[in-house]
C-alpha cells in the first residue's frame, strides 16, 4: 500500500513573509478555496494574536464549506510569565475557532536559554502545559519543533525528550523544523530516523527552509525516513531564500516516490495553482521552476526537439500533463526543421517538412534572431511570421507613417507625449489620428486604437498587460539596439509579441502591430491576402 503523506500549507503565513509577496484579504480567501480544492490537508491562516488580517481570515473562513482541508491558527506556547489559561496568545488561538491549532516551541537548548531566557526544565513545562491545555479545549494540536535539527545536533537527548513531552501531552503531529534552512539531506534523514525509533507510535512532520538550497531535498529525505506530514508553501515563497516548494515536493512525492498525496485530477491542476498564487502574490512566475515553470518542458535544441517528437521520455522525466503543464518547442537560431515543424503544430499550423516555404520560414527566423529578435517568449509574433510564409495572412491596415514627440515646458512640469498615426484600411480609407499620453509608446498605442477601433471594435477588449525593454548591445550606448516584448490580453487569451530596432518607439510599434494583427486574425480568420 502506498504511503499517505498529508500536506500542510503555510503560504498565507511563511509565504507572505517573502520579499515582494503581498496578499489582500480577498486574495487570502481565494487561496484558501483553491488550496482546499487542490486537496491539501491543512491550511495555516496566520497568527491571530498579532495579525488582524489573519483574525479576519479565520472569521470569513467559517462561512466556507471545506471539501478536503481544515484551517489552522498559528502561535507560540504560553509566555513564561503567564498561566496558560490567561495567556493572550493562547486565548487568541482559541478565539480563532479553528479545528487545528499549531504552536511552536524551542527545541534547541541554546535558543531556549539565550533567546527565550528560560531553563531547560521550564521550557519542557511550557511545551507540556500549552499542548495539554489546547487539547483540553477541544483543539487538535500540531507542534512545530522550532530549530529541531540544530537542537538535535547540539543535545540529541534533550531534543528527543522535548518531542516526547509534546507527544505525551496530546500533540497530533510533531513537526521537525529546519528553521534556519542549513540542514543537508543525510543529516535530516538521520535525525528523523532517530525520532521514529524513539517514538514509533507518533506522527512526524517536516518543515524546511531553502537557505542551503536543499529545502525540497531535505523534505523528501525526511519522508523517506518516516515523516508523513509535510509543510511548505506554494512556489516556495518565504523569508530569506524561501520555504520548501510544495509545487516541487508534491509531484516528487506522488510521481517519483509513489506516495498518496492528492488525486491525479488534483495534481493536474498544479501548474494553474502555482501561477494563480503567483498572480495573487504580485510575483512573476518563475519560468525555470520544476514541473510548473513555462520552461520545465521546453526544448530548444534541434536534436532535443527531434528526440522528444519521437520519444517523449527521452527529455521529459514525467508527462507534463500530469501536473497541468505542456510540452513547448522553442524556435531559435539553434533550431532545426524538426523544431519548427513541432512549434508550428503547437500553434495550430501544419507545415510541409520539404516545402520551400518551410525552409524559407526557418531561414527567416534565424536571420531575425541574429538581428536581435527573440521568439522564445513571443509566440504570437512567430505565428504571424509562419502564417505569412504559407499564405494564411490578412492585411487589416497599412502604415502610411507615424510620429511621436515629447513636450515639456519647464523643469517642474511633467513631460507629455503626443503621437500621430497615418494608416490605410483595406477599402482605401485613410485615417489620420493623434493621441496624448505620458509616454511616447502609450501615446502611439492610443493613436493606433483611435484609428482602428471604429472598424475593428473587438480591439476594445485588448489591453497591454506587460511591456519589457531589453538593450541588446549596451556597449553601443545611445546607439544600442532595443528589443521590446509586449504581453497583451483580451480577458480570455494572453499573447506575446516582439519588436527590434535601434529606435525604441519603432521597436514598440512593431510589437504593437503584431499584437493587434494577432487579435484580428484570431477573431476574423486566417484568409490569404
Amino acid at each position: 500500500m502506498a504511503q499517505q503523506v498529508e500536506i500542510y500549507d503555510v503560504t498565507l503565513r511563511d509565504g507572505a513573509q517573502g520579499p515582494g509577496v503581498k496578499f489582500s484579504s480577498e486574495d487570502q480567501l481565494r487561496i484558501v478555496q483553491e488550496l482546499d480544492a487542490f486537496g491539501v490537508s491543512y491550511i495555516e491562516g496566520g497568527q491571530p494574536g498579532s495579525n488582524p488580517k489573519a483574525a479576519e481570515l479565520f472569521q470569513r473562513a467559517k462561512d466556507l464549506e471545506f471539501q478536503h482541508a481544515v484551517m489552522a491558527a498559528f502561535g507560540s506556547t504560553r509566555h513564561t510569565k503567564n498561566a496558560v489559561e490567561d495567556d493572550p496568545n493562547i486565548k487568541a488561538l482559541l478565539a480563532a475557532d479553528t479545528p487545528v491549532v499549531t504552536i511552536f516551541a524551542k527545541y534547541s537548548p541554546t535558543h531556549a536559554t539565550q533567546v527565550l531566557r528560560v531553563s531547560l526544565e521550564e521550557n519542557l513545562t511550557l511545551i507540556e502545559e500549552s499542548v495539554a491545555y489546547l487539547v483540553s479545549q477541544g483543539r487538535r494540536v500540531v507542534l512545530d519543533a522550532e530549530h529541531f535539527f540544530d537542537g538535535y545536533r547540539e543535545d540529541t537527548e534533550y531534543a528527543l525528550s522535548a518531542l516526547e513531552c509534546g507527544w505525551k501531552a496530546g500533540a497530533e503531529v510533531l513537526v521537525l523544523c529546519d528553521t534556519n534552512g542549513g540542514g543537508l539531506p543525510w543529516g535530516i534523514a538521520q535525525a528523523v530516523e532517530a525520532c521514529v525509533q524513539r517514538l514509533p507510535e507518533a506522527k512526524f512532520g517536516v518543515h524546511t527552509h531553502n537557505d542551503s538550497g536543499c529545502g525540497v531535498a531535505n523534505t523528501l529525505a525526511a519522508v523517506h525516513a518516516g515523516a508523513v506530514h509535510v509543510q511548505g508553501t506554494i512556489n516556495g515563497y518565504g523569508e530569506r531564500t524561501g520555504n520548501a516548494n510544495l509545487c516541487t515536493i508534491i509531484p516528487d512525492l506522488q510521481l517519483k516516490m509513489g506516495c498518496e498525496v492528492v488525486s491525479a485530477d488534483q495534481l493536474g491542476q498544479l501548474t494553474r495553482l502555482s501561477h494563480l498564487v503567483a498572480e495573487l502574490a504580485n510575483m512573476i512566475p518563475r519560468d525555470s521552476d520544476p514541473f510548473v515553470g513555462r520552461d520545465a518542458f521546453t526544448h530548444k535544441g534541434g536534436m532535443h526537439a527531434d528526440a522528444v517528437k519521437k520519444l517523449k521520455v527521452s527529455y521529459e522525466h514525467v508527462p507534463p500533463e500530469t501536473v497541468g503543464n505542456s510540452t513547448h518547442i522553442s524556435v531559435s537560431e539553434l533550431s532545426g526543421r524538426s523544431s519548427l515543424l513541432q512549434k508550428a503544430k503547437e500553434l495550430g499550423i501544419e507545415l510541409d517538412r520539404d516545402a520551400p516555404e518551410t525552409r524559407d520560414a526557418l531561414t527567416q527566423v534565424k536571420e531575425l534572431e541574429s538581428q536581435g529578435f527573440e521568439f522564445e517568449g513571443a509566440d504570437a509574433s512567430l505565428e504571424l511570421l509562419l502564417r505569412k510564409a504559407i499564405g494564411q495572412h490578412r492585411t487589416f491596415f497599412k502604415l502610411r507613417g507615424f510620429r511621436t514627440s515629447v513636450d515639456r515646458h519647464d523643469a517642474d512640469s511633467p513631460a507629455l507625449s503626443e503621437a500621430t498615426v497615418k494608416i490605410e484600411l483595406p477599402d482605401g480609407t485613410r485615417m489620420h489620428t493623434a493621441a496624448e499620453a505620458e509616454g511616447p509608446v502609450d501615446a502611439l498605442n492610443n493613436a493606433l486604437r483611435k484609428a482602428l477601433e471604429g472598424t475593428y471594435p473587438e480591439l476594445q477588449q485588448v489591453h497591454l498587460e506587460d511591456y519589457k525593454v531589453r538593450i541588446l548591445n549596451a556597449q553601443a550606448a545611445t546607439a544600442a539596439v532595443t528589443r521590446v516584448l509586449i504581453e497583451s490580453s483580451d480577458g480570455e487569451t494572453v499573447w506575446n509579441t516582439v519588436g527590434v530596432s535601434g529606435n525604441i518607439v519603432a521597436a514598440s510599434y512593431q510589437a504593437l502591430v503584431d499584437s493587434i494583427e494577432y487579435k484580428l486574425l484570431r477573431s476574423r480568420g486566417y484568409n490569404a491576402d
